[in-house]
């Protein structure tokens, strides 16, 4: 019984004593180009391995589409329904572009539609997220009364984080006050 006692033991103490072994390895220092001799010090031979090729970004972006976001905005083939100031209920130039929307979706009853909510850059991030739900619900909740299936539509809310226009006046902040459709 002693035996066996003192054979698991060892074995216990073995594997832990490997544990450590392989835990403190000891850890290459590899010297940069340009510094000096002094601070070149290695613990083990360092394999030269030859640079990966870069990717070169383009010097800059393209120009954005009319309608494309600076963050760029997935293209929709309709329109935005657009909302006044603080307001989220869907005004009439609003409902002719969800009647667009719905008949496009009765045709196409395979299709997947999210409604991202947008708002202006005033008010709290908080704010323009639960306000930009707001908006996204509004108009999924019409196109729900137009007849569109319920299970057609998905909503998302960006607040304030992906503005149409950058800037920061009332024609900016108007075209950023909107709902956006993205087929999916």
């Amino acid at each position: 019984m002693k035996g066996t006692f003192y054979w698991k033991w060892a074995v216990l103490v073995l594997s832990v004593a490997a544990l450590v072994s392989v835990g403190c390895a000891k850890k290459q220092t590899v010297k940069s180009e340009g510094a000096p001799a002094a601070a070149a010090v290695t613990e083990a031979p360092v394999k030269e391995i030859p640079p990966a090729p870069v990717a070169v970004a383009p010097a800059e972006p393209p120009p954005a589409a009319p309608g494309v976001a600076v963050t760029e905005e997935k293209l929709s083939q309709f329109d935005d329904v657009r909302f006044d100031f603080d307001k989220s209920e869907v005004k009439e130039d609003g409902r002719k572009t969800c009647q667009v929307v719905a008949d496009y979706l009765k045709k196409n009853p395979k299709a997947k539609l999210q409604i991202e909510g947008h708002c202006d850059e005033r008010g709290t991030a908080e704010y323009n997220l639960a306000l930009g739900d707001r908006r996204a619900t509004a108009v999924m909740t019409y196109l729900v009364s137009l007849g569109v299936p319920k299970a057609a539509l998905s909503t998302v809310s960006f607040g304030k984080e992906k503005p149409l226009d950058p800037g920061h006046d009332e024609g900016a902040w108007a075209k950023n006050r909107r709902a956006h459709f993205v087929l999916k």
